[in-house]
């Protein structure tokens, strides 16, 4: 793994940081490949069960896709067939795994890096970071999946307005239209965060886990339970953490989840 990005661990909690403070956090080609493998082994570290992604410093999250490269990785329909094969990659691989997962965003969240937040299941940040998406700009257009992340939270005409101009989200217009879920003070952002991420720690994780998938589904257009979401739901109750619940609620007392 290159020093671009960084991984430490925390009690339950793991942060991922995107670690090019000198480019405000631009993503390089090389970065997006190396997510997957990186976000397996999140995955299979049974001992997190949160994963926070951040930007380095507090000026960006990240300034987007590292457009110095592009006349190397993406001069042409063939490099960028290839380039685009690895952005799409690393934010499914984000989307995708099962545990948790909070973007803590400081300052700008532009383009790539945008798109790297909206994979997270939820996004906080402070009251000076400014969000845009800016194919427009450059003469792109994003894949069918990053736009429905965008479309899922704000509505399509929010999304067409980002879209078609380009423009600049403030912090509370981020939060008005659901971009994102939380606004801080600069300085109250990481307690924030963090201390969210040690509560979701603290819940079933069974239940955290089986309810991302379950949510998942529905916003796939899933209407009516099947096979595997009725496997979910039922497997519950043979759970070590349901018998715990269960009786901690009795004794009054808070619960001791062991399931990971």
């Amino acid at each position: 793994m290159s020093d671009d990005l960084v991984v430490e661990r925390s009690g339950a909690v793991a942060t991922l940081t995107l670690n090019r403070p000198e480019s405000r956090n631009a993503i390089r080609l090389e970065m997006y490949a190396e997510l997957p493998a990186l976000l397996r082994g999140i995955d299979d570290d049974p001992g997190v069960k949160v994963l926070v992604v951040r930007g380095a410093g507090t000026k960006a999250f990240a300034a987007g896709a590292d457009i110095s490269e592009f006349g190397r990785v993406r001069a042409d329909a063939e490099s960028a067939r290839s380039y685009n094969e690895h952005v799409a990659a690393a934010e499914r691989a984000l989307e995708g795994l099962r545990k948790p997962t909070i973007a803590m965003v400081h300052g700008h969240c532009v383009g790539g890096g945008c798109g790297l937040a909206l994979a997270c299941d939820l996004r906080f940040c402070d009251t000076e970071a400014k969000f845009a998406i800016t194919p427009a700009k450059l003469g792109l257009v994003y894949s069918l999946e990053s736009t429905r992340r965008l479309v899922d939270l704000v509505g399509p005409a929010q999304a067409k307005w980002i879209l078609f101009s380009g423009g600049r989200l403030e912090a509370e217009r981020a939060l008005r239209t659901g971009l994102v879920d939380a606004v801080t003070a600069p300085d109250d952002l990481a307690e924030h965060t963090y201390s969210f991420a040690e509560l979701v720690g603290t819940r079933a994780q069974y239940s955290v886990r089986a309810s991302k998938e379950i949510v998942n589904r529905i916003v796939a257009g899933q209407l009516h339970d099947d096979e595997e979401t009725t496997e979910l739901r039922n497997s519950s109750f043979d759970t070590d953490d349901y018998a715990e619940g269960v009786r901690a609620f009795l004794e009054k007392r808070p619960p001791r989840f062991t399931w990971s």
